[in-house]
């Protein structure tokens, strides 16, 4: 009876997926009879399978926009006298169905039928049988650019509906490409050495305030599964309140991503030499350590960062490159701050993100009345806000294609955070490991590439079937194979899996034996450099007992014959007595 159920669910879904309606976008290009402002394009909703529009726009034909809105076009009475002979009427939505609608205007004499929409636009949609019957194009036009329309041309409009060809992928996504990579590729590098680099230079910390670097966090499997049911919530919560959390989130992300500037900015302003004074004797919290001057400047710079894009972050022709910038900021200082400590805690967390990312992408539509996906809601920012405000956890870029369908679609490309910081936390972790095993970096290198790669086909992807794509669904299995057919292949699965080695400090090769490894240490086994001569021996403890120095004779003469020394054996040795040693 189970499998059966399930058997039934999917077949559902299947028919569902069938069942949706085709839909692509459009353009009504608007002119004024009266030969006023330039003509203008404004975005339509439109579904094939009634009439296709013409490509190019010189092939439309430009007729008479007829406003009949104060008219549902329901039924026969709601025509006018005359008809819609060769005009595109302007007819309110609701109350009848779309092919209602456009079997009267058609009926009417109308060569095409925008309808007009307060609510978020959907595919008008009908039946084979309908889509035979009606031979002229119909659309939805938002309410907000219809005002537009006779605001700017007055009532007396012409205009012609077509739908520009677009191309498969813009110039945008190698930009997002090259940032996205890049944070992964010197985040996971900068996280692995600067582990590795304490674990070993630990005696020689600098315990200054301004020195003292942020401790690691090991991610356990129990902190995995707080964290995933925290997002799944959190997700869930500005699903339903968005309007009311989205300032909190813009409030979390000014403050981390100013923390994550001065922490990526940090290591060269110390390296400056300006600045180096420090602040005078006090007792106010944090600046009684006496931080120098030029780190104080520094996190009023950063602050002054985040502050100015939070006052600007909706200016769309630069605040964009703010916000990319302290993005970029904040995943290296996550990427440094967080650690896994192991390939089995990787595996955990990015398996239990994938499963999260599928779920509330491909699933959720389902779920929702609107039929829309939560994460591709969520994170677009939904179309019936208040407030039109976006979440800032995204990495974006406008379009650079000059296609007049940047107007319908969102004018920006977009890839989340998510979709670098988890990745890139294994990134760091196969640097480690590398650093470990002395592999030449590897593993850095094919996770890194790996990464690339199922970055290029969540693109191609994200091209063919023109929807928001979970990227996590790509970029796991490229990684998460990666790197365990690398191991499998050298034969270092087993200490890949467990991360052999990492959890302790390695000791130096010329230190005094403990009592639990009483066999020294060789120079090999550890890789550092054999100290040099006269250091060995210098930093060795000197033995409890030593025999006797054996005395050679001095030659008498130039002829005179070598002779043998003394074998300690021969002689009863006199005892040495030295501080410590016992009787």
């Amino acid at each position: 009876m189970a499998a059966a159920a399930a058997l039934a669910r999917l077949a559902t879904a299947f028919l569902l997926l069938a069942a949706q309606v085709a839909c692509e976008y459009g353009m009504v290009h608007v002119v004024s009879e009266t030969g006023g402002p330039k003509g203008k394009d404004y975005c339509i909703l439109y579904n094939p399978q009634w009439a296709h529009l013409p490509h190019d726009l010189g092939k439309a034909s430009l007729l008479q926009l007829r406003d009949w809105t104060a008219s549902v076009l329901c039924s026969p009475p709601d025509l006018p006298a005359k008809g819609f002979s060769n005009q595109i009427p302007l007819v309110a939505r609701g109350n009848c169905t779309f092919y209602e609608k456009v079997r009267l205007a058609q009926g009417g004499g109308a060569r095409g039928l925008l309808i007009v929409s307060k609510e978020t636009l959907v595919p008008p949609g009908g039946n084979k049988t309908q889509y035979d019957e009606i031979g002229i194009p119909v659309a939805l036009l938002s309410h907000k650019d219809m005002l537009d329309i006779f605001k700017s041309f007055g009532r007396a409009v012409r205009a012609a509906l077509y739908a520009p060809n677009e191309p498969m992928l813009d110039y945008n996504m190698v930009i997002i490409f090259v940032m996205a990579v890049g944070t992964v590729a010197l985040g996971g590098y900068w996280a692995g050495s600067r582990d590795v680099k304490k674990r070993y230079m630990k005696h020689k910390r600098d315990d200054g305030p301004e020195k003292q670097e942020d401790e690691a966090v090991d991610v356990t499997p129990v902190m995995i599964c707080v964290f995933v049911v925290m997002c799944c919530s959190m997700l869930v919560l500005l699903y339903y309140f968005y309007d009311q959390l989205v300032y909190v989130i813009i409030g979390i992300f000014c403050l981390s991503s100013s923390t994550g500037l001065y922490s990526c900015l940090s290591p060269l302003v110390q390296r400056l030499p300006l600045g180096r004074c420090r602040v005078p004797n006090n007792s106010l919290p944090y600046f009684h350590k006496r931080p120098r001057v030029s780190m104080l400047l520094l996190a009023l710079l950063c602050l002054a960062v985040s502050v100015v894009w939070g006052v600007f972050r909706n200016e769309d022709q630069w605040a964009w490159i703010l916000q990319d910038a302290l993005g970029i900021a904040f995943c290296l200082y996550m990427l440094k701050t967080i650690r896994l400590p192991t390939f089995k805690a990787c595996t955990l967390l990015l398996l239990v993100l994938f499963v999260y990312d599928v779920f509330f992408v491909f699933i959720t539509p389902f779920l929702t009345k609107s039929g829309n996906s939560i994460m591709v809601e969520v994170a677009t920012g939904p179309s019936d806000s208040a407030t039109h405000e976006k979440l800032p956890m995204v990495l974006k870029v406008p379009r650079l294609n000059a296609s007049p369908l940047a107007l319908c679609d969102r004018p920006f490309s977009l890839l989340g955070f998510g979709d670098i910081l988890v990745p890139g936390l294994l990134v760091a972790y196969c640097h480690r490991f590398d650093i470990q095993v002395q592999s030449s970096r590897v593993y850095f290198v094919a996770c890194t590439v790996a990464y690339g790669i199922g970055l290029l086909v969540t693109f191609m992807a994200l091209a063919l079937m023109q929807r928001g794509q979970p990227a996590l669904l790509y970029l796991v299995p490229c990684t998460l194979v990666t790197s365990c057919a690398l191991a499998l292949w050298r034969r270092e699965l087993g200490m890949f899996w467990t991360g052999s080695g990492f959890a302790d400090v390695p000791q130096s090769p010329w230190a005094p034996p403990s009592a639990n490894d009483p066999q020294p240490r060789k120079d090999s086994d550890t890789g550092l450099p054999r100290p040099p001569p006269g250091e060995e021996l210098a930093k060795c403890p000197l033995p409890l007992e030593q025999p006797p120095e054996v005395s050679v004779p001095e030659e008498t003469g130039a002829g005179a014959p070598p002779q043998e020394p003394t074998s300690p054996a021969g002689r009863t040795p006199e005892p040495t007595s030295l501080v410590g040693a016992s009787a």
